[in-house]
């Protein structure tokens, strides 16, 4: 297994925001993690980045407790895009891109040859090849959030985690990013609001609310309409996909 969560808690004072979550991502596979508003997933996102320490449980990577790795170990190979990420700097977007490099030199190596392709690649792949020498106030919101995404594949990470990546971006760049994400050699961890992406792209899927999972599983098994009513509070129907042959879900008017 990649990542590996077990019985975490964490809490801010007295509030619980994660209650007993255990779970493990198979080396690979594309997990999405569901949810209504405030059920954790942001929290529990930043937990297995190594960002926050639970107050119970642990985190595992490759069976190695998360808090006993060297942070530049983890973050040479976990690259973590949060939802709402910016700087304050006003960068060209190929330096932006280029932030993702740092892991993986010492402070006394010089810019490579392998640093250049990983850079061009990120580009390229997120869309952003054109804007590569933009600032980065001049960017709309999805581009800064494209151009964040480029600078997390520069990393050339084994684990991506991502939080509510499609959020400001079209419904074009919305599939392109999925449709990326699902194509890369890595395990990824990735917050939706959009089930239907979920279903879509998804090789299993945690469903999530007031911080404890309430269901698990391939998107066939896990998305079910009661599922829908009970914690989304949503009247649909699920229906398979003549075109991709996954759960599609029709929500009622």
């Amino acid at each position: 297994m990649s990542i590996r969560a077990d019985d975490i808690s964490w809490k801010i004072g007295a509030k619980i925001i994660l209650d007993r979550v255990s779970f493990e991502v198979p080396a690979g596979k594309m997990l999405g993690l569901l949810g209504p508003n405030g059920s954790g997933k942001t929290s529990l996102l930043r937990l297995l980045a190594g960002l926050k320490r639970p107050n119970s449980g642990r985190v595992t990577l490759e069976q190695k407790d998360l808090q006993r790795i060297p942070r530049r170990s983890i973050a040479s190979r976990v690259a973590f895009v949060e939802q709402h990420g910016t700087t304050n700097a006003n960068l060209r977007v190929i330096d932006v891109v280029k932030l993702g490099r740092f892991p993986h030199r010492s402070m006394f190596s010089g810019w490579t040859t392998v640093d250049d392709a990983a850079v061009e690649d990120a580009l390229e792949r997120t869309g952003m090849r054109a804007k590569r020498n933009d600032r980065w106030q001049s960017l709309s919101g999805g581009e800064k959030q494209r151009t964040h995404i480029a600078r997390a594949l520069a990393q050339a990470p084994k684990e991506l985690i991502l939080d509510e990546p499609t959020n400001h971006l079209d419904i074009q760049h919305q599939i392109s990013l999925m449709r990326l994400v699902a194509s890369l050699p890595v395990t990824s961890i990735i917050a939706l609001h959009d089930l239907n992406h979920a279903a879509m792209f998804c090789d299993e899927l945690i469903i999530m609310q007031q911080g404890r999972i309430v269901a698990s599983g391939t998107p066939e098994a896990v998305l079910s309409e009661d599922l829908l009513r009970n914690v989304f509070s949503v009247e649909a129907r699920v229906e398979t996909s003549p075109y991709h042959s996954r759960p599609h879900i029709h929500y009622l008017r």
